[in-house]
């Protein structure tokens, strides 16, 4: 059976549309923030600790102090705020269907020659008869993280502290500026 749009019927589907689109720049903004708000705090702590008392200072504060954050901000925010990777360290940190499909295609972005800074991801799924929106951002390798993540030139004491907490570790190899994992958020909207 054929449907016969009307032209009531045309404008208030682009008009839908358009209200969609509005909202999910609203979202990303909104995203954008409990990022920031996450990765910020994070950085801080990760920062104090390393000024204290060296790397393996640092990986208490990955270990720790980065799952209380991103659940502080998101309960201040009502965003599910997660970390994931490729190579994960944690296993706790394992990355969702959606999520690792985005890290995949981050993956493939990377290897095209486009920079782990600038790969971000944003869309409203349906997920268990609910919409969420759904924001994924790569995180790239800095200089700080080279302590832990980088390849030879990890320390001993760091890698004896990070066998100790994670035995299955696999984060490690990354160079600066390559993608070493992604923020993950996710916002459900019905």
């Amino acid at each position: 059976m054929k449907m016969k749009l009307t032209g009531v019927t045309l404008v208030a589907s682009l008009v839908a549309g358009m209200a969609m689109a509005a909202d999910k720049a609203a979202l990303v903004e909104e995203g954008k923030g409990v990022m920031k708000a996450f990765g910020g705090t994070l950085k801080k702590e990760l920062l104090a600790a390393v000024e204290q008392g060296g790397p393996v200072k640092g990986i208490e504060v990955c270990n720790v102090k980065a799952p209380m954050i991103a659940d502080k901000v998101g309960g201040d925010t009502g965003w599910i705020v997660a970390r994931s990777s490729h190579k994960l360290r944690n296993p706790k940190n394992a990355a969702d269907k959606f999520t690792a499909s985005v890290i995949q295609e981050f993956l493939d972005r990377e290897a095209k020659g486009e920079m782990a800074a600038d790969m971000a991801k944003a869309e409203i799924v349906e997920e268990n008869g609910r919409k969420v929106f759904r924001l994924v951002k790569a995180i790239p390798t800095g200089k700080l993280c080279m302590n832990c993540h980088g390849g030879e030139n990890v320390k001993p004491q760091v890698v004896e502290a990070l066998a100790t907490l994670y035995p299955d570790d696999k984060a490690r190899g990354f160079s600066e500026g390559q993608m070493r994992g992604v923020f993950t958020l996710q916002k459900v909207l019905d």
